[in-house]
């Protein structure tokens, strides 16, 4: 399996700590290369507010609680990243969480922010784009843009947690979320937990 360049974005809503176990999980991953990780001006304030963590200052070290070494972050605000380009390789890109403005922005191709860009060029380029909403409960908007997004090719792989395999905390909870994520693109992590059917 050749070397993975995927993009992370965080974006403003609820679930910090499902983006923080993604990125750690990748820069563990010997099979992924490069992770160019976005955070969006609203996720900063999450961060804040559910993990104690500020954005002001080495926020990459913070998330994941050492130096990266495979993971470099871009400002939002930077439409000129270089994952702004089709042309950059990459083999992906996953939201997590993803708000229902940025849901908005990428269904509709604003590409007003860098994470809506390239979301955009991922789209374009047929690469997997999945988008992990989290909202409760969705209004007809919501369930439009999901619509507009699984049509343009996006996943909607929404934060839903699973129970039965009895995790021990929020951590653990998120962490297995984030093996199914990484599962459906091709990348199974260890200690996932797998449903065997009854013999």
């Amino acid at each position: 399996m050749e070397a993975v360049n995927l993009t992370i974005a965080l974006t403003g809503a609820s679930g910090a700590i499902f983006g923080r176990e993604m990125l750690r999980a990748l820069e563990a991953d010997e099979r992924v290369a490069r992770v160019h990780f976005v955070a969006s001006e609203n996720s900063l304030r999450v961060l804040v507010e559910e993990l104690g963590v500020s954005g002001s200052n080495d926020l990459l070290e913070k998330l994941l609680g050492a130096a990266p070494t495979k993971t470099v972050q871009h400002s939002d605000a930077d439409i000129g990243a270089a994952i702004a380009s089709g042309s950059h390789p990459s083999d992906g890109m996953i939201v997590l969480p993803c708000s229902m403005g940025t849901l908005a922005a990428i269904a509709n191709g604003l590409a007003n922010s860098l994470v809506a860009r390239a979301a955009d060029v991922t789209l374009k380029e047929r690469r997997p784009l999945i988008l992990c909403v989290r909202e409760t409960p969705f209004n007809r908007i919501h369930l439009r843009n999901m619509t507009l997004a699984a049509e343009a090719g996006a996943v909607i792989f929404p934060v839903i947690p699973a129970f039965y395999i009895h995790p021990v905390d929020s951590t653990e909870m998120a962490r297995q979320f984030v093996c199914r994520v990484l599962a459906h693109i091709g990348l199974p992590q260890p200690g996932a937990y797998v449903w065997k059917a009854e013999e």
